[in-house]
């Protein structure tokens, strides 16, 4: 659903008043957040999508790494997950029996248990998982914190919903975008560890909403404002070109529509940055927005991880809420 309306929507929901359902203080929080005791909450997620992959277990991979990353954006453990899946009538079930194996390898991978899940008859495939992790609440990471001066490290390159609309239209093979699949299978899980273990200010995972949307959430969270370095930004091999040609999925218009009008420079951004800033990301990064005197700890943090962490921009005083790009 398209960030206007789903807004739309949750805004005719009643509001559910529990002092231990501490993600209602959090705005725009990566997952829903309940107290169980002092030291211990709950963390829990859920995402599910259509291919982004022609391979099945590969496409299983993407999407529990994908569920995951909310639980590691606030620095949670996973402890378990449950399997959504659609599936039409018409596919072989070894399809689904490959689609299930990539999820639950990346599952075992993070430590996880498979504890079931639901499986519904459909037009197309649909898979991803319903998580649930535990963190400290003192510990927890979140998008409200961030502060000026800070420095804003994103772990994975920028371009995976353009390639994927690329590869839905045949013009490019999955051999073209390895590094974004290698990307899309890797676990946030090194790079949240780096996180909790050097400490940062504020956190979210790039998804759906785009670089441009989830740093404006962390912005009007953190009420500061943003800048973005726009010659930092990192993409995937080729997905400048496929952007050049128009290929720019759907969501990236709906996140243009939503998010573009609290941009202060917005009308001299170039389309072809506007596309990288706007696309919906699968399986994307952690944005961090780390202090200036642990940035160098927080690299090394990362580096000795295996986390390739670059800076994206930083925190600012000037207009809160709203983003800039240099």
């Amino acid at each position: 659903m398209a960030p206007g309306p789903l807004a739309q929507v949750l805004r005719q929901l009643p509001t559910i008043e529990d002092p231990n359902l501490l993600s209602n203080a959090i705005p725009f929080a990566d997952a829903g957040v309940y107290r169980l005791r002092d030291d211990c909450a709950l963390v829990q997620s859920v995402d599910f999508f259509t291919p982004v992959v022609d391979d099945p277990m590969t496409f299983g991979r993407i999407a529990a790494a994908n569920a995951l990353s909310d639980l590691y954006a606030m620095g949670a453990r996973p402890l378990t997950a449950m399997n959504l899946v659609g599936f039409p009538k018409c596919l072989d079930h070894e399809v689904l029996v490959a689609i299930l194996m990539g999820g639950a390898e990346k599952l075992a991978e993070a430590g996880a248990v498979m504890v079931g899940g639901h499986t519904v008859e459909d037009d197309e495939p649909k898979y991803g998982m319903a998580v649930t992790g535990v963190v400290d609440p003192a510990k927890m990471i979140s998008t409200v914190g961030a502060l000026p001066g800070d420095v804003l490290l994103l772990t994975k390159p920028l371009g995976t919903g353009i390639l994927a609309t690329a590869l839905k239209g045949e013009v490019i093979t999955e051999a073209q975008m390895t590094d974004a699949i290698r990307s899309m299978t890797t676990l946030n899980r090194q790079a949240s560890e780096a996180m909790c273990e050097v400490g940062v200010h504020a956190c979210t995972d790039i998804t759906g909403f785009g670089l441009l949307g989830h740093a404006l959430e962390m912005a009007e969270a953190s009420k500061a404002g943003i800048v973005i370095a726009a010659g930092s930004l990192r993409v995937f091999p080729l997905v400048l070109d496929m952007a050049a040609i128009g290929l720019v999925p759907a969501g990236s218009y709906h996140n243009r529509e939503y998010y573009l009008p609290r941009v202060i420079n917005r009308d001299e951004l170039p389309p072809e940055l506007v596309d990288i800033l706007a696309d919906p990301q699968t399986s994307g990064g952690l944005l961090m927005a780390v202090a200036p005197d642990r940035l160098d700890a927080m690299q090394a943090a990362l580096r000795t991880r295996g986390v390739a962490a670059f800076s994206v921009g930083r925190v600012t005083d000037v207009h809160p809420g709203m983003l800039t790009v240099d």
